[in-house]
């Protein structure tokens, strides 16, 4: 190594210093999903940046997605993925699935992933220990302003009612890093399949979390011209929402961010997981990689 890559190296565990201390003993919560779930070398760096984080004394808990993987089995097995407003029409038969992929297949990976790199992961869905409490979400719609609301049934999918995070704060302080699959439990037994970042925003409001970040596969909050923007708030997002910059997918993404800040998360993130060691980009760094949403 020369006497400028040893500079170089130097500088970077520095600046990562002052955060490291800022993080110490605080909760990161990461919505982990899209290209960093499914690309290998990607999960191989995510499992290290986290085996990294709790090393250095910060608490990260994991929720994650799996769509891809939910619709390939299902093409498998020859059903229809059929999706309204962007969430999966989930019936009896596809909520076996789900829970089948979600808390099985998925979690177990994302936990040996991290076990390999020298963690020490636990998978945990919704249902384990009542942590999440849901109910069902019901979607409204009316294809003109004359006409009344109608109620659209979107089988097992739910929304949070509650979280009971004991099970989470208990295994942080055991030094166990958790890894929850949305799947959620109703008071009468129901099962329900519940977005991810939906999750991932309840349990950063409920834990208190420093941080709340959200990997996508894009690279953030993007202008008309497809410049990152970040730094935002509500107003500056209405603003953008109004002028049609802000659209799409990215809406609830947003509204999630904003939903867990206003809950007192210090602030939420939305970062591009097809970046290796996305995380601690964003987290150990001065630039970051994504759009910071704050109070």
């Amino acid at each position: 190594m020369s006497a400028t890559e040893a500079t170089q190296y130097a500088h970077i565990l520095t600046e990562a210093l002052p955060y490291i201390q800022r993080y110490s003993g605080k909760t990161i919560v990461i919505k982990y999903g899209g290209n960093a779930m499914t690309d290998e070398s990607l999960k191989k760096s995510f499992a290290r940046d986290v085996v990294l984080l709790k090393q250095v004394g910060i608490n990260p808990v994991i929720v994650h997605g799996g769509g891809p993987q939910i619709g390939s089995v299902l093409e498998k097995i020859g059903k229809e993925s059929r999706f309204i407003e962007g969430m999966r029409v989930t019936d009896s038969e596809t909520m076996d699935i789900v829970q089948m992929v979600l808390g099985g297949l998925v979690n177990k990976q994302i936990v040996s992933d991290i076990n390999q790199a020298g963690g020490r992961a636990i998978g945990l869905t919704g249902k384990d220990g009542n942590l999440i409490i849901a109910e069902k979400l019901h979607l409204k719609s009316k294809e003109m302003d004359s006409q009344p609301s109608e109620i659209i049934d979107l089988g097992h999918v739910g929304t949070v009612k509650k979280i009971n995070a004991g099970i989470v704060k208990l295994l942080d302080n055991e030094k166990y890093i958790p890894v929850i699959a949305p799947v959620g439990v109703g008071e009468d037994g129901t099962s329900y399949n519940i977005n991810a970042d939906l999750v991932a925003g309840e349990i950063a409001a409920v834990l208190g979390a420093e941080r709340l970040l959200l990997l996508t596969n894009t690279s953030g909050v993007l202008d008309k011209q497809g410049k990152l923007l970040t730094g935002l708030n509500h107003q500056k997002i209405k603003a953008l929402t109004d002028d049609g910059t802000i659209q799409g997918g990215m809406l609830p993404k947003l509204q999630c961010a904003l939903d867990a800040v206003d809950a007192g998360t210090e602030s939420s993130c939305i970062i591009d997981g097809r970046v290796p060691h996305a995380v601690l980009l964003e987290l150990l760094t001065d630039e970051g990689v994504g759009t910071l949403v704050r109070k």
